[in-house]
């Protein structure tokens, strides 16, 4: 006869430790006291904040009379950097990134606004970008094109500006490559934010759909979805993804490919979302000033130059050759035509590092006595890449 398996009784300490979980939903009066207490604790970081508003209003007072720049990089970067090192959770970090960067954006518009110019209109990704990195507490001047942006900046019309340099996919944007050859401006940071593409429509349904509305880029990044969903529907080009948002919310039968940001903004329904060929597209911005950022461990150098004897085998090679000898590693190179010499062409090229460091203070040293029209654009930070989460939450707060 088979003995019957023995079964492993459990101890009062078991039985007591595991009796509760059973019961763990609380009842309507528990969740009334939790509820107590959070109000409670928005009160304390409402005071808290208030407290801390004060103090940044007389920082703003001192920094006014020492005649120093009331916007800090360096010191923002800092906060982030400190908080997140000390955050036990459960609170995640990227949320605290998001909560502290408005706190930080209010904060610094009580002691002097920024004003902040873009490739508008209004609910473009530059503009979602301008958000992430300044939080909404800044002023944005939207610009018709990129010019009045570089424009703004070089004569101090505003603090800032936000441009688009190039997309994972679709490779650089032209036209900035060359307005950095016209203009007298600086680098400072650099954003990358991940490109989520939805179809928006004031229809029900993409069946309903004749025409679609968009930024050729992002028709480009969305054009087997498009051929596949949408394959006898008119594409019409237009200047910026927002625009084709506000173009479809006046037209019937018609769509726009842009952001749920926009869907929200021109009061659009999502039909499709994610309709972008590569799931992961990304777009670098750059924000640009007239100051040179203090160096961070962990820098990037932008610079653009040309040739002197660009007919000569070797001559691009030789140019490059001290980075290599000194151990600075060149990420990226792209060529423009250049505006004054027929033939001839404009080289632009990213660094690891700070113009400042030894190394590349050394090989700047050597590669100036090669080439010609060397102009540095600036060193900063490296960006980090910013899902496209994050970017619906920092719209929905804008909103």
């Amino acid at each position: 006869m088979a003995k019957k398996p023995k079964t492993k009784k459990k101890s009062p300490e078991r039985k007591q430790r595991c009796g509760p979980v059973a019961k763990k939903v609380p009842a309507s009066s528990d969740i009334g006291l939790f509820r107590k207490e959070i109000d409670r604790i928005d009160d304390v970081i409402l005071e808290l904040l208030n407290k801390r508003a004060k103090l940044a209003i007389e920082i703003g007072k001192a920094k006014a009379s020492r005649n120093m720049e009331f916007f800090s990089p360096q010191r923002e970067r800092s906060i982030f950097e400190r908080l997140s090192a000390n955050n036990e959770g459960p609170f995640p970090n990227e949320a605290l990134r998001a909560v502290f960067r408005e706190i930080l954006s209010a904060s610094l518009s009580l002691e002097k606004p920024l004003k902040v110019s873009f490739l508008g209109p209004r609910a473009t990704f530059t503009h979602l970008a301008c958000l992430q990195y300044f939080g909404r507490s800044s002023q944005f001047i939207p610009e018709k094109n990129l010019r009045n942006v570089f424009e703004g900046v070089e004569r101090e019309r505003v603090d800032y500006g936000v441009i688009p340099i190039e997309n994972s996919t679709e490779g650089v944007i032209a036209h900035t490559l060359d307005l950095f050859m016209e203009c007298d401006v600086r680098i400072c940071e650099e954003i990358m934010i991940e490109i989520s593409l939805d179809l928006l429509s004031r229809s029900q349904r993409p069946s309903e759909i004749r025409r679609v509305y968009s930024h050729p880029h992002a028709i480009a990044q969305c054009r087997n979805w498009l051929e596949s969903h949408l394959e006898d529907v008119e594409i019409v080009d237009v200047p910026s993804t927002a625009k084709a948002a506000e173009i479809a919310s006046k037209e019937t039968h018609s769509g726009a490919v842009a952001s749920s940001y926009a869907a929200k903004l021109y009061d659009l329904n999502v039909l499709e979302r994610r309709i972008q060929d590569i799931p992961h597209n990304y777009t670098r911005f750059l924000v640009i000033g007239k100051k040179d950022e203090a160096p961070t461990g962990r820098d990037k150098t932008s610079l653009m130059f040309s040739l002197k004897d660009a007919g000569n085998v070797g001559a691009l090679y030789n140019a490059l050759k001290p980075f290599a000898e000194h151990d600075v590693n060149l990420t990226k190179i792209e060529s423009r035509p250049h505006k004054g010499k027929a033939w001839d062409y404009i080289f632009f090229v990213d660094l690891e590092g700070h113009y400042t460091d030894e190394t590349l203070v050394a090989a700047l040293g050597e590669f100036q006595e090669v080439c010609s029209d060397l102009k540095l654009l600036g060193s900063y930070p490296r960006g980090r890449q910013v899902r496209s989460e994050e970017m619906v939450r920092v719209g929905k707060n804008e909103s």
